[in-house]
């Protein structure tokens, strides 16, 4: 079943990065593959449920990928697709935003 998604292409990609787990998980996962638990003590604050939840939608919707280990205990790895890496530049480009509001709030 296609997924419909809205006419704007920027509601498409807030659809898509809608919260800030979704964000903090895409930013822990740019550069490198990780197991549940070190995502989960890399985003401060973010319990099992909501990052299992997030993980999900994020996998359902192509961005990442969830690689079952056969070992004892179960190993889990996460990982970025391409579709995922490609919101790099989006991810660049908020933090270089962030940085200028930061600077601009401390100058006051």
């Amino acid at each position: 079943m296609k997924k419909i998604l809205p006419a704007c292409p920027v509601e498409t990609t807030l659809l898509l990065i809608s919260n800030k787990w979704k964000v903090l998980i895409l930013r822990e996962l740019i550069n490198q593959p990780m197991r549940f638990g070190q995502l989960q003590k890399a985003i401060n604050r973010i319990s099992a449920k909501v990052l299992t939840t997030n993980l999900r939608e994020m996998e359902s919707d192509g961005l990442l990928t969830r690689k079952v280990f056969p070992e004892v205990p179960p190993h889990v790895e996460y990982r970025l697709t391409d579709l995922g890496k490609s919101l790099k530049p989006v991810l660049d480009s908020m933090k270089d935003w962030g940085t200028q509001y930061q600077k601009l709030v401390h100058e006051k």
